[in-house]
């Protein structure tokens, strides 16, 4: 096995070691780790910021790879805005910035989302009210099933809420690099969450600066503390916001958040419910803890086990249901490890 733990690559810092560890720097070393894996029929794990995953304590019998990608290019026009590729090994807020210090607009709201940007696609990131979906124009990946490269538009990609084609399609893809379509502006899109418009001082539908937009985000998220506060580490969202259908979503009290969707069901705040259902901030179990900042980031409050986490975890969700009825779905990946 090799000597160094997965805990050091994630933001839990949960995981044991794993049989072969290696770094991919380049697309061409990345296609060739992952193909040398593959021809010795040896497991594979792919790893970016390390920012939405558990690993067992057992850690990982197989080859880790971990991506280190960089690299871009881009195109402006006054007119139509800009179209810029990225490596899956950039870093997302980075790039964030990027975009706006270039006058570029759409993904101010997603500020200050961990990881890279190669995870961006598969999980569909998103936060106030917007998704990468939006402005993905296209995703180069390798297929590990067919030994080749494949370019997909964003129609082909299959995203929805925290998913797309290549989450669903598990070990298949490993993305090699993602262009994005975005608008040439300073004018934010439109402000969709309260939470977020109090903190501008302007109402719904608002569009403010795209650097105000990004500022206040930040802010709200350090308050948070979703990755790391008071020495405890999380994987940030444990858990994704449920889709209900309407009739559901009219048996919760009237202050439950509801947020209507294009196909007539509504979201609410998974942090919403588990609070109601009694779990609290700060709540510990074992070496696992909710943390004091914010009741979605199950964390690690220092020797916590990969086991700990997951029986906090199945306690929020049991809560939630035995409460209203609805049933969590974890935004984590789990390796190694049941839920």
């Amino acid at each position: 096995m090799s000597t160094e733990s997965l805990a050091d690559f994630t933001t839990l810092h949960v995981g044991g070691p794993a049989k072969k560890l290696v770094h991919a720097t380049t697309e061409a070393e990345l296609i060739e780790i992952v193909r040398s894996a593959d021809s010795a029929k040896e497991p594979l794990l792919i790893l970016g910021g390390g920012s939405n995953v558990l690993v067992s304590d057992d850690g990982f019998e197989g080859t880790v790879v971990i991506v280190e990608t960089k690299g871009n290019s881009y195109e402006i026009d006054a007119c139509s805005g800009g179209m810029l590729t990225v490596a899956a090994g950039e870093d997302w807020d980075e790039f964030v910035q990027f975009t706006l210090d270039k006058g570029l607009a759409n993904l101010e709201s997603l500020s200050g989302i961990p990881g890279n940007i190669g995870a961006a696609p598969i999980q569909n990131i998103g936060a106030y009210g917007h998704e990468a979906g939006e402005v993905i124009a296209r995703v180069r990946a390798f297929d590990r099933h067919n030994d080749r490269i494949t370019t997909f538009s964003a129609s082909e990609c299959g995203f929805s809420y925290r998913s797309s084609k290549f989450k669903v399609e598990k070990g298949r893809w490993v993305i090699l690099d993602v262009t994005f379509q975005l608008r040439r502006g300073e004018e934010s899109l439109p402000i969709q969450y309260a939470e977020l418009a109090n903190a501008l001082g302007v109402e719904i539908g608002d569009r403010p600066s795209t650097q105000k937009v990004r500022e206040a985000v930040l802010r709200l998220r350090g308050s948070k503390g979703m990755l790391t506060s008071e020495n405890i580490w999380s994987a940030g969202s444990f858990f994704i916001n449920p889709i209900i259908e309407k009739s559901v979503a009219d048996q919760l009290p009237g202050d439950a958040p509801r947020w209507p969707q294009a196909d007539g069901r509504i979201k609410t705040s998974a942090a919403w419910l588990m609070e109601k259902a009694g779990m609290e901030k700060g709540e510990k179990h074992q070496g696992a803890q909710i943390s004091p900042r914010h009741v979605l980031a199950l964390s690690n409050a220092g020797d916590a086990k990969a086991e700990d986490i997951i029986a906090l975890a199945k306690i929020s969700r049991d809560k939630v249901k035995a409460k209203f009825g609805i049933t969590l779905e974890p935004e984590v990946q789990f390796v190694g490890v049941e839920f």
